[in-house]
């Protein structure tokens, strides 16, 4: 019943997140945790990284089951009718001739039996080194696949994100574009007029022309981008999205706490959700020396069984009586079993030098991510360092480049600046905006990714940039 009960709420979560987001495009943006509410309904790779931990779950009990007493059964019930004919030879002796006389005879008989056996057999491991490395390997195991989850959501949360703001990122460039093929068609246009009329020449319209052209191709560029992007949201989400909320202008710069790039690297080392997952494969293949190792010591264990064999039977001679004959045996036994490795063609030594390359390998990879974080942790530090420094940056060119284009707007209107113009201004500022935009798109996934470097980035973290959406 609980079972039903999520699933339908789960469901309801999708339908109503569906319409919200998608359906109800035209009037409402999308906000990001409605998109990420969404992606933890279909997106393939965290359910895939569900089925796994479960699956590797069950290892535990089946490692258990091995040391715990085995008891079996068994059943055979055999019936057989034999109608068939018995030859009598008798051998006289003459004893005054000496002569020898045999007499044959021939009997019919019909002979039935049914037979019922049954075994129990219990079975106790008193001593199997293997057979304990392999459950303590299978604890480790496990607790590597509840990380191995868990990082699987985080990262989940950094794919919605990233996906989210390429997109934002993409529709500011293809606006962007689109104001420069704009101007660049004015420009032309200007120069061909004047090019009409004697004042430049031809090549002044051919620098135009080949402007314009490029604009156009970075503007199907752009639009080519854009489309990217909401298909990368797509693969996550299952859905296409529509209009999705934007930070604000008011957008909180906060720098990161604690404000020590060694501090957030050693923060890291310590908490990284990848690395620990690379830390538990060592201590399995740790484990998985010792099992095979194992080979060469003895296994102990004992054994207790029961078979009992009934047997009903009876044998009737032509002319004859029947003549029954029933049995019924039952043997217990019980005893102590000992298996000593001897020789196994080196199997046993092949396979510990197997596990033994194997483990060397996982400590190499260990290392591999511990750089790995280290670098990220580091990049991702100075990234929301320098996007603050950036975005401050970028707002005064905003600032710097709409005052430039109130000057222009107002130098057209005396006369003193052409059409031209005013749309140059005006496509610098929509190039300023894209670049404050993208800047803090960059500087939010700065935050999020040196969260999850630190190993504790959470779907709170996630509510939190939400909320700078408007």
């Amino acid at each position: 019943m609980k079972e039903k009960n999520e699933i339908s709420r789960m469901k309801k979560i999708s339908i109503i997140s569906f319409f919200l987001v998608f359906i109800c495009q035209g009037t409402h943006a999308a906000s990001l945790m409605e998109v990420f509410e969404l992606a933890t309904i279909n997106d393939p790779f965290i359910k895939e990284a569900l089925a796994n931990k479960e699956a590797i779950i069950e290892s535990k009990p089946q490692a258990r089951s091995l040391i715990l007493p085995q008891l079996s059964s068994s059943a055979i019930f055999s019936d057989s009718d034999v109608n068939g004919q018995s030859t009598f030879q008798q051998k006289f002796v003459n004893p005054i001739t000496g002569d020898e006389t045999v007499l044959t005879s021939n009997t019919d008989f019909i002979q039935e039996s049914e037979t019922l056996q049954w075994d129990v057999t219990l079975r106790q491991t008193i001593f199997d080194y293997g057979l304990w490395m392999n459950l303590r390997k299978a604890n480790k195991t496990v607790a590597q696949a509840e990380v191995d989850y868990l990082s699987a959501e985080q990262d989940l949360i950094i794919r919605v994100a990233s996906s989210y703001f390429n997109i934002l990122a993409a529709e500011d460039t293809l606006e962007a574009e689109q104001a420069a093929r704009q101007s660049i068609e004015k420009q032309l246009d200007q120069a061909q007029k004047r090019f009409e009329v004697g004042l430049i020449a031809i090549t002044d319209v051919q620098e135009a022309q080949a402007a314009y052209d490029q604009s156009i191709a970075n503007e199907i560029i752009a639009k080519r981008s854009l489309a990217t992007a909401k298909e990368s949201l797509r693969s996550i989400t299952d859905s296409y999205p529509g209009k999705l909320k934007k930070p604000g202008n008011d957008l909180p710069l906060i720098m990161p706490n604690p404000q020590s790039e060694n501090d957030w690297v050693d923060t890291s080392l310590e908490q990284n959700l990848s690395l620990m997952s690379a830390e538990v494969g060592v201590e399995i293949a740790k484990s998985e020396i010792k099992i095979q190792r194992s080979g060469h010591l003895p296994t102990i264990g004992v054994q207790a069984a029961r078979r009992d064999t009934d047997t009903d039977s009876f044998r009737a001679d032509s002319g004859g009586a029947l003549n029954p004959a029933d049995s019924e045996n039952i043997n217990d036994g019980i005893g102590i079993q000992m298996t000593l490795p001897l020789y196994s063609g080196g199997q046993v030594r092949s396979r510990v030098k197997q596990a033994v390359a194997r483990h060397r390998a996982s400590k190499e990879k260990l290392e591999r991510v511990a750089r790995e974080t280290t670098k990220i942790a580091r990049d991702s530090y100075l990234g929301v360092i320098s996007g603050i420094a950036t975005v401050k940056a970028l707002q005064q060119s905003v600032m710097s480049s709409a005052t430039a284009l109130q000057a222009t707007e107002a130098g057209y209107e005396v006369g003193t600046r052409t059409t031209v113009d005013v749309l140059d201004a005006r496509r610098r500022l929509f190039s300023a905006q894209k670049n404050l935009a993208i800047s803090k798109y960059d500087y939010i996934l700065n935050i999020l990714k040196l969260k999850q470097a630190a190993g504790t980035l959470t779907v709170d973290d996630l509510k939190q940039i939400n909320s700078w959406l408007m």
